[in-house]
């Protein structure tokens, strides 16, 4: 005897078989996403644990603050990585638009223009670069890696023909107030970093277009034949990444109180390591932004504690890859047990 089909050509037995999938599927990605958050968690346990008993500074409430002020720029950038990552996609051009932005804002600043509209249009010079990114990479078809690799070099190279290879001060007083708002020891934009988290953490795990990321992410052909205008999302994603690394360098211009092209030149490898350590695939399809403000947090202790026990550069450097290393393993075991 057959089964037969109910209203609308579904099959009751299939339907039936979807239906005792589904909860295994969700058991299956609750128990990655533990394995995950575990991974990052332990990392940075251990990382806080070993400083606090190498250096009787590291746990002081200056130092915490030090590393907590340290990690909001990287942060930011991080945030916009991590729904590109998601989606399927890389963004280099990070490294470039961030000194540009600096820059930018600086000249802007010092050419009379109020802080709401030097922050505008440096925001909006940073969400056009992303966008020009998404659209030779959905209409020309070429390589992400490429496109933001281009797009790196010519922003950055823009920066330096800017500024003639000199660091520009930041005259315009009003502007240059930014860099001293603070609530007692933490400055204003470690509370933007916090609150840019929480709303892209509720974006990406709660909304329906977060939903479409990570199926993009998961797999593009899947997310077209479904329906979902692949392209908008994708110009979505990279122009937020875009903006975001634009404010980054808004903030490093109020920190320093000038503009530098030489700023951020490392932010594209450091922002994507964030994204690994926090347990996204570099394929696309997983990660969070809990775990890549894990693997900031992971990335600042380290740098700091290196700092405080006065380890040259360098060493900075492999302990770092050596942590990368650490984290896809981690990530790989997620997977597996996914399945």
């Amino acid at each position: 005897m057959t089964s037969e089909p109910i209203s609308g050509g579904v099959d009751i037995m299939a339907g039936d078989d979807l239906a005792r999938q589904q909860p295994s599927a969700r058991r299956r990605t609750v128990r990655g996403l533990l394995v995950r958050s575990l991974g990052i968690g332990l990392f940075l346990a251990v990382v806080l644990v070993y400083f606090a008993l190498s250096t009787s500074n590291f746990l002081t409430p200056s130092n915490i603050a030090d590393i907590l002020s340290g990690v909001a720029v990287l942060g930011i950038v991080a945030i916009g990585q991590t729904g590109v990552i998601v989606s399927g996609g890389f963004d280099l051009s990070v490294a470039g638009v961030l000194p540009l932005a600096c820059v930018l804002f600086v000249q802007f600043s010092n050419g009379g223009a109020s802080l709401p509209v030097a922050l505008i249009e440096t925001l909006a010079i940073g969400a056009g670069v992303g966008i020009v990114n998404a659209v030779l990479i959905v209409n020309a078809g070429i390589n992400p890696l490429i496109v933001t690799l281009a797009s790196m070099s010519v922003a950055g190279g823009a920066a330096y023909t800017i500024t003639n290879g000199t660091t520009l001060a930041l005259t315009n007083v009003a502007n240059g107030d930014l860099g001293n708002l603070a609530v007692g020891s933490l400055p204003w934009y470690l509370f933007v970093f916090i609150a840019l988290a929480v709303v892209a953490a509720v974006i990406m795990r709660f909304t329906v277009f977060g939903r479409i990321i990570y199926a993009l992410g998961g797999s593009r052909e899947a997310s077209v034949l479904a329906g979902i205008r692949v392209n908008l999302v994708i110009t979505v994603v990279y122009a937020v990444s875009g903006l975001l690394a634009a404010f980054a360098g808004v903030v490093t211009a109020s920190q320093i109180l000038a503009g530098s092209a030489g700023v951020g030149s490392t932010t594209a490898l450091t922002s994507v390591a964030a994204v690994v350590l926090g347990g996204a695939a570099l394929s696309g399809g997983s990660g969070g932004i809990i775990g890549t403000v894990g693997g900031v947090l992971v990335l600042g202790c380290l740098s700091n504690g290196l700092a405080l026990m006065q380890v040259q550069s360098f060493y900075v450097q492999i302990i770092t890859g050596v942590a990368l290393i650490v984290a896809v393993m981690f990530s790989r075991l997620s997977q597996i047990l996914s399945r």
